[in-house]
C-alpha cells in the first residue's frame, strides 16, 4: 500500500512539473497510460491541471487538455484558495491576466456566472479587480455574444434583464466589478464597464438603503483617472454612502487632495458624455474615440482653471498647445468648423454631410447634465439643417496630396480663418458661454 501511494504521489509530482514547463508530450503519455492521472489534484489546494495550466498561461497545455482528453476533464471544476475559497481555472485565468486561456475556457464552456464561495465574486469581479482589461473584454464579449450555453439558461432566468444584469452583477456586500475596478485604479476596466452598460451610480447598499457608489471607492483609491472617467459618466459627486459621506468628503479623509479638488460640489461640474451618444448603438467608433478625448481634454481644462482661481496663477502651457501652435504654419488651408473658427473640422454629421469639431459636437449635446431618470433622449440635431444626427464619423482631411490625421489635441488653425474669425465672436461666444461654461 505504502508502494501504490508512493507511486501516486510521483503520478502527481510529474504531472503537475510537465504542465508548468508546458511539457505536452509528456502530459500526452501520462494521460494515455492512465487517464485517471487528471483527476489528481494538488496538495491542500486541490488544483487540477486545469487550474495551473490557466495560472501559467500553457494555453497550448490548456488546448490539449480541453480538446483532446475533455472526457477526463471539467472546465467548472474548482479548486482550494486562500481562506477556503473554491475558484474555477477561469476565475484563476482572470486573476493573473491570461487572456487566451479565458477565451479558449469559455469557448469550451465554461460557466462565466460561476460564483466563489467566500465572496459570491464572479470572474468579471476578479478580471476588474487585478485590473485585466483584456480578459475583462474576453468575457464581456462572451457575454454579449451569448456563446456560452450554460449562460443562456441563466439569462433565460434573467430575461427582464439580460447582459446588463451580468455587468452590473452584485457579490456579498454588493459591490459590483465597476467599484472593484475604481477602487484599485483600473481605469482601463472603468473605461470598458462603463462602455458595456455598468451603472455609474451603482450602490452597494440594498433594499433601498443608502450606500458607497464606484465614485466613493474611487475616491478612497485616491486614482484621478478614474474619477474622471466615472464623471464624465455622470456619476453624482453629491451622492452620500450608507454613513452620510460624499466622495469629497471620502478622498479628503484619505489625504488624496487633487482628487478632493476634483470631487469639490463648489467647483464647477466637468462635462457629461452626452446621453444622446449612449443610446447612439452605430456611433462610428473612430468618431466615439475622438469625442472621448475631446471630452477628456476639455475636463483637464476646467480642472486646470479650477487651480489657477484657488493658486492665483495661470497654467503653463502643455506641449500640445505649443506643438499646435508650431504645426499650424504647415497646414494653412485646412477647412475649420464653422462655429468656433477654431479648430478643424473633425466630425463629419451622417447623414446630412455638414461637418464641425469634436468640441463643438460635444456642446450641441453637454449643454447639461442628463437626468438618467427619464426615457430615451431626444436625438440631437445639426446646428445647421437641424436634421436629426444619425451617426457621426470621422473626417478624413486630404491636404496637398498628404492626408493629415485629425486630432483634438493638435488643433490646426489656418492664418486665412485667424482673419475670417473676428466677425464670428457671437457664435464663438455662444459656444464657450452658452454651451460650455
Amino acid at each position: 500500500m505504502g508502494q501504490r501511494m508512493s507511486c501516486r504521489k510521483g503520478h502527481e509530482h510529474a504531472l503537475f512539473s510537465a504542465v508548468e514547463d508546458g511539457d505536452l508530450q509528456l502530459i500526452e503519455a501520462m494521460v494515455e497510460t492512465d487517464s485517471t492521472v487528471l483527476q489528481i489534484t494538488n496538495g491542500y489546494g486541490r488544483q487540477s491541471a486545469l487550474h495551473l495550466a490557466a495560472a501559467y498561461g500553457q494555453i497550448e497545455v490548456l488546448s490539449m487538455l480541453l480538446d483532446r482528453f475533455f472526457l477526463y476533464t471539467n472546465p467548472d471544476v474548482l479548486n482550494r484558495y486562500k481562506q477556503a475559497i473554491f475558484l474555477t481555472p477561469l476565475t484563476v485565468a482572470a486573476m493573473h491576466g491570461k487572456a487566451s486561456c479565458v477565451k479558449k475556457l469559455v469557448e469550451s464552456g465554461a460557466f462565466i456566472l460561476k460564483f466563489d464561495s467566500l465572496h459570491g465574486r464572479t470572474c468579471l469581479h476578479y478580471a476588474a479587480y487585478y485590473g485585466h482589461s483584456d480578459c475583462l473584454q474576453a468575457i464581456l464579449t462572451a457575454g454579449r455574444t451569448k456563446s456560452n450555453s450554460q449562460f443562456l439558461v441563466s439569462l433565460s432566468y434573467f430575461s427582464s434583464v439580460g447582459f446588463a444584469r451580468f455587468v452590473n452583477i452584485r457579490d456579498e456586500s454588493g459591490t459590483t466589478p465597476l467599484h472593484l475596478a475604481a477602487r484599485h485604479g483600473w481605469s482601463a476596466c472603468v473605461h470598458n464597464l462603463l462602455d458595456n452598460g455598468a451603472l455609474v451610480c451603482a450602490s452597494t447598499g440594498g433594499n433601498g438603503y443608502p450606500g458607497s457608489t464606484p465614485l466613493h471607492f474611487a475616491a478612497q483609491g485616491g486614482s484621478l483617472e478614474c474619477i474622471r472617467e466615472l464623471l464624465a459618466w455622470g456619476a453624482d459627486r453629491l451622492q452620500p454612502d450608507a454613513l452620510g459621506r460624499i466622495p469629497y468628503v471620502i478622498a479628503l479623509k484619505y489625504k488624496h487632495q487633487a482628487c478632493a479638488a476634483l470631487l469639490n460640489p463648489s467647483s464647477a461640474e466637468p462635462l457629461v458624455w452626452p446621453l444622446q451618444l449612449r443610446f447612439m448603438t452605430d456611433l462610428n467608433p473612430e468618431a466615439k474615440a475622438l469625442l472621448e478625448k475631446a471630452l477628456m481634454q476639455r475636463n483637464e481644462e476646467r480642472e486646470k482653471a479650477n487651480l489657477s482661481k484657488t493658486t492665483n496663477s495661470l497654467p503653463s502651457p502643455s506641449p500640445s498647445d505649443v506643438q499646435a501652435d508650431d504645426h499650424a504654419s504647415e497646414v494653412s488651408d485646412v477647412e475649420l468648423c464653422c462655429i468656433c473658427f477654431e479648430r478643424v473640422c473633425s466630425i463629419e454629421i451622417r447623414t446630412c454631410g455638414h461637418q464641425m469639431c469634436a468640441h463643438c459636437t460635444l456642446a450641441l449635446c453637454c449643454h447639461k447634465k442628463p437626468d438618467l431618470t427619464t426615457a430615451v433622449p431626444e436625438a440631437p440635431t445639426c446646428p445647421f439643417c437641424r436634421c436629426s444626427i444619425a451617426n457621426l464619423v470621422v473626417v478624413q482631411i486630404i491636404n496637398n496630396a498628404t492626408e493629415v490625421e485629425v486630432s483634438p489635441s493638435k488643433p490646426r488653425i489656418s492664418k486665412k480663418s485667424r482673419n475670417s474669425g473676428e466677425g464670428s465672436s457671437s457664435l464663438q461666444g455662444f459656444i464657450n458661454h452658452g454651451l460650455i461654461c
